[in-house]
């Protein structure tokens, strides 16, 4: 069980303690109210199924497993996967905090998806369309972000937040004097994403307005393609009017100040209408978004390689046994597969 002894000594709700910490961390109320609903129904569940079972502190991968296999035909199959990924980040954090001893979860996710990133429904499409999309795309700003999701699968907040320092590329004929920073000084050609900005909070000397939702910092691994993309826009970026040089910054009405997921989704959307891959009211099953990136570079990459654990982590979506893995293997494993793996997007 995933119990701690301590953890509900003082009489606190576990759930109220999660969602407490998590509005410290800067979650929009819209998610702390999704994850309030969910885990309420969750433990509405298991309190009421299990005799054993008075709070989510006291389940274990049974009762997890069993609340999953309720939910079926009466919702969605990317809707429990949703809420199967809520659950999961709850006991993973309680766990980390020493609240709870384990995470129940973590089997229970092995046998499932752990993202509405496999929902069948979505568009498809194939490399080679998306190679002509990223084609038509002249701004070298645009076209730096765009290859970006494409070839990191990293989130919008995760890209808006990127410093000069989270990327490591041999800049030196653009008179750049910019270290990368000290975890990345022996990995060239990579970019780290970190766990740690939340909105509201300051970072680097700036105070974000984007959170970051990966389970753990990240090492992303930039190949030939994206390497040279991004060499194109350092070459025109300007100045920037943050301390933090964040990587993108605005080249219009807000000219050198850093992108915001705003400004992101109405990069992405603007080329999508252009394709016809986005319709007012279209909704995720037709319209190519920020996400849709992430869809692809997950759909594709694990369908190249096979290797879920490299594509969870290379995603965010990694447990303690995969960091455990993959982060002491880098060089061996987690680079080598992802370069003789990732699709080329330029033709």
């Amino acid at each position: 069980m995933a119990t701690n002894a301590d953890a509900t000594e003082d009489g606190s709700d576990p759930i109220e303690y999660f969602l407490e910490d998590q509005r410290y961390h800067g979650k929009s109320e819209r998610t702390l109210a999704a994850y309030d609903r969910v885990l309420h129904e969750f433990e509405a569940y298991v309190s009421s199924e299990f005799e054993a079972v008075e709070s989510p502190g006291d389940a274990d991968r049974r009762e997890c497993m069993a609340w999953i296999h309720s939910l079926r035909g009466a919702r969605k199959p990317s809707t429990i996967a949703t809420y199967a990924s809520y659950l999961k980040r709850f006991y993973d954090y309680m766990n980390r905090v020493g609240e709870f001893d384990e995470n129940p979860m973590a089997l229970v996710m092995e046998e499932m998806s752990e993202s509405i990133d496999t929902n069948p429904t979505r568009r498809d499409i194939s490399v080679s369309e998306m190679r002509s999309f990223v084609d038509s795309i002249g701004h070298p700003l645009e076209r730096a972000v765009i290859v970006t999701l494409l070839k990191t699968g990293m989130r919008v907040g995760e890209l808006c937040n990127l410093d000069l320092r989270d990327l490591h590329i041999d800049v030196s004929r653009l008179e750049y004097d910019r270290q990368p920073r000290v975890e990345l000084e022996r990995r060239a050609d990579s970019l780290f994403v970190s766990a740690r900005p939340a909105r509201g909070a300051t970072v680097n000397g700036e105070e974000r307005t984007a959170s970051n939702k990966r389970e753990r910092d990240t090492i992303v691994p930039v190949d030939a393609e994206l390497r040279r993309t991004l060499e194109r826009w350092l070459a025109i970026r300007p100045d920037s009017r943050s301390p933090a040089e964040p990587l993108f910054l605005d080249t219009g009405e807000s000219w050198g100040q850093r992108l915001t997921p705003g400004d992101i989704r109405y990069i992405v959307e603007k080329h999508a209408r252009e394709r016809g891959w986005y319709r007012t009211g279209g909704g995720a099953t037709e319209n190519v978004t920020p996400h849709y990136f992430r869809h692809f570079f997950t759909t594709h990459l694990r369908d190249r390689t096979g290797d879920r654990g490299v594509v969870k982590y290379l995603r965010g979506d990694v447990a303690s046994d995969v960091i455990d893995t993959y982060t002491h293997n880098w060089g061996d494993q987690v680079r080598m597969v992802y370069e003789s793996n990732i699709y080329t997007i330029f033709s």
